[in-house]
């Protein structure tokens, strides 16, 4: 049985200026659930998550988050709900620590300017879960894409959300980092009841990793199909989305789709 929805991403068209990009999107993300959002390059996915954060104001349509429309909710009250890590991260001049510490600034009172030792002990116990506390005095603009990736994510949980947003996540990162993600991602959803909607290019991973799947048509700017991975990843949706001729096969391991190209076919 799928659990009540969380977020409730109601009849959304966006675009900028007069170009639409996306037209009457709808769909839920489940409480507890990790929903992925897949397509080609230039679909609009990354537009649609700048939307469902508030950063990008639709044409029509609404986000809900738990019964409420977030463009009516003050910007500190939905910062302690969600949590959003970017694509690409700025390589800060600064501590990883600091850099951490930032998710706790939408519970700091008012005239507060230091962080709680509350505060400190939640960075600390989020950068050793991601296993990133040993570069706690290192510098954002001295370690590696991948553990600032990490450091992104620790400052995201030190937040505590209910609802973690996360564009393309394993982005640019080695298939280490991006199992080591993911495995977190995934750990924290089963541990904490942590809610989860991504962004992810890798068609394999998202089989992988996620409850749900949204699949979006380029060609029409809307919602191709959207399911279980099983039901989402078939030859028939992947060749009339990305126009690439494929063989999806079952996973030995996990029993999920597995996307192969097919150059046979091409």
């Amino acid at each position: 049985m799928t659990p009540s929805p969380l977020v409730e991403i109601q009849d959304i068209t966006l675009g900028f200026g007069h170009r639409r990009v996306l037209s009457n999107i709808s769909f839920d993300v489940p409480a507890g659930r990790i929903v992925s959002v897949i397509g080609p390059n230039g679909t609009g996915k990354t537009s649609l998550l700048r939307t469902v954060c508030g950063n990008l104001e639709p044409f029509k349509g609404k986000i809900v988050l738990k019964g409420k429309d977030i463009a009516r909710q003050v910007r500190a009250d939905l910062a302690r709900q969600m949590a959003v890590v970017h694509q690409n991260l700025e390589p800060l001049p600064m501590q990883v620590q600091a850099y951490v510490l930032l998710g706790r600034l939408p519970f700091f009172k008012p005239f507060q300017f230091f962080e709680t030792g509350k505060d400190r002990d939640l960075a600390r116990h989020f950068m050793t879960v991601t296993g990133i506390l040993d570069l706690a005095d290192s510098a954002m603009d001295q370690i590696s894409g991948g553990e600032r990736q990490l450091a992104a994510l620790a400052r995201a949980l030190t937040q505590e959300p209910e609802f973690l947003v996360l564009d393309e996540p394993t982005a640019h990162l080695d298939i280490t980092h991006q199992a080591r993600i993911l495995d977190l991602i995934s750990g924290l959803r089963d541990r904490l009841g942590l809610t989860v909607l991504m962004v992810i290019h890798d068609l394999n991973l998202a089989a992988e990793y996620s409850d749900f799947l949204v699949l979006l048509n380029k060609d029409k700017g809307q919602i191709h199909a959207m399911g279980t991975p099983e039901q989402i990843l078939t030859r028939k949706n992947i060749q009339a989305v990305y126009h690439t001729p494929v063989r999806v096969n079952k996973n030995p391991q996990s029993g999920r789709p597995c996307v192969f190209i097919d150059r046979a076919g091409a």
